[in-house]
């Protein structure tokens, strides 16, 4: 008798959100400026999303800040699950870490030269990353096209769509529409 296929939870994150499988599921999220950041250790088979939807958390921070104002900033999340993988006993070294987002989706017209927020995102992930000793294994960060990301907390494989763009000044069309980014060091 042959077994039915498992059925992994599936669970879409919304920005300013982050979730912490200590079970296999399939994590699920949008992203445009924003940045995501994965996290795998397949030794406690363990796996985690940021979705951060602004660079970096305020130094002061207001009356009343809770974790949910903080998940929504890039460094604040990212730093947030580190913290819990630490407790987890996950070693830095153990860890396949990917990071995606950071397009520039909308239009500048103000004509300057200042970085986007989707520039900004992905250097504060890329930062807060290096400060806390994480390793980048894969990313697909910046340009002009929005991606949805399905990452598997069982595999550690990650599945990205990137999306079509509003505009294409740079022929990124031609890119393929689906790639997978699997447990491999770069």
């Amino acid at each position: 008798m042959k077994k039915p296929p498992v059925v992994l939870p599936d669970l879409n994150l919304q920005p300013g959100e982050i979730y912490l499988a200590r079970s296999p599921a399939i994590l699920r999220t949008i992203l445009g400026s924003c940045v995501s950041c994965t996290f795998w250790c397949g030794r406690l088979r363990i796996g985690a999303l940021s979705h951060g939807v602004l660079p970096r958390c305020p130094v002061f921070l207001p009356q009343g800040f809770n974790l949910a104002d903080g998940l929504r900033f890039v460094d604040f999340s990212i730093d947030y699950l580190s913290q819990q993988l630490d407790s987890l006993g996950a070693r830095r070294d153990e860890i396949e870490v990917k990071l995606f987002g950071g397009a520039d989706v909308l239009p500048t017209t103000d004509g300057s030269n200042k970085p986007t927020v989707g520039a900004l995102n992905c250097i504060s992930a890329l930062e807060v990353l290096e400060k806390k000793g994480f390793t980048v294994s894969a990313s697909d960060l910046r340009g002009i096209r929005g991606r949805r990301i399905h990452f598997n907390t069982a595999t550690g494989e990650i599945l990205l769509q990137r999306l079509k763009a509003w505009r294409d000044p740079l022929g990124e069309e031609d890119l393929p529409e689906q790639s997978r980014i699997r447990s491999v060091r770069l």
